[in-house]
């Protein structure tokens, strides 16, 4: 009897895509019973925001290993050359879209809109946009560090989790990622009409 195998590549592809979007409703069901740790109240997720959750969603569904053993010690340092590649590239790209006033007016503003950020709207951008960050951000972490298609699914998801993170509008006292100096609270102020002009890093580390 065959047995389905799915490649590496495969997985790499398809994972974060489902990390996504389970961990992005796993924030959606809390909210109905955690609304002391909101940072908005969740009548501003359809009052403020100047785009509307369906066609965030709409947006976000069009996006939608060499088998040798490695030790650990080696897939970790792979994994932190990849953040740190992740985060300089991103972080200016960020800062130019910011500065650049036709960057910002025709690609970037498309995710400025979210003044109120919610889980499922932390991919949500220009599609070219969102192919500078994430397909030659992702491509060039992973070529740089070295890693292997199975290392770079626990990267991807990773990475995937901490964005929908920083999106996802709640405080919660049991998430690790508090604290860290790049959390939801510093990206939350990014997405205020007030605080547009700080905190470009992301994901990981703080510039």
């Amino acid at each position: 009897m065959a047995v389905f195998k799915i490649s590496d590549e495969l997985l790499a592809a398809l994972v974060p895509n489902i990390v996504y979007w389970v961990y992005s409703w796993m924030y959606m069901a809390l909210g109905s019973f955690c609304d002391k740790y909101r940072l908005h109240p969740k009548e501003e997720e359809d009052e403020k925001n100047l785009v509307s959750k369906e066609t965030v969603i709409g947006r976000n569904d069009d996006l939608a290993s060499t088998g040798q053993p490695i030790s650990y010690i080696v897939i970790a340092r792979q994994v932190v050359v990849a953040m740190v590649v992740l985060d300089t590239y991103q972080y200016f790209l960020h800062r130019c879209m910011h500065q650049n006033k036709f960057l910002y007016r025709n690609f970037h503003s498309e995710h400025h809109k979210l003044v109120v950020p919610y889980p499922y709207g932390a991919i949500y951008n220009q599609p070219f946009e969102g192919f500078l960050f994430d397909i030659v951000g992702g491509i060039l972490s992973y070529i740089i560090s070295g890693m292997s298609p199975r290392t770079s699914i626990f990267f991807y998801c990773f990475g995937t989790i901490k964005n929908v993170d920083d999106h996802c509008g709640m405080l919660l006292p049991v998430n690790p990622f508090r604290l860290l100096s790049n959390n939801i609270v510093f990206h939350d102020f990014h997405h205020q009409h007030h605080g547009g002009k700080y905190n470009f890093s992301q994901p990981f580390f703080v510039f």
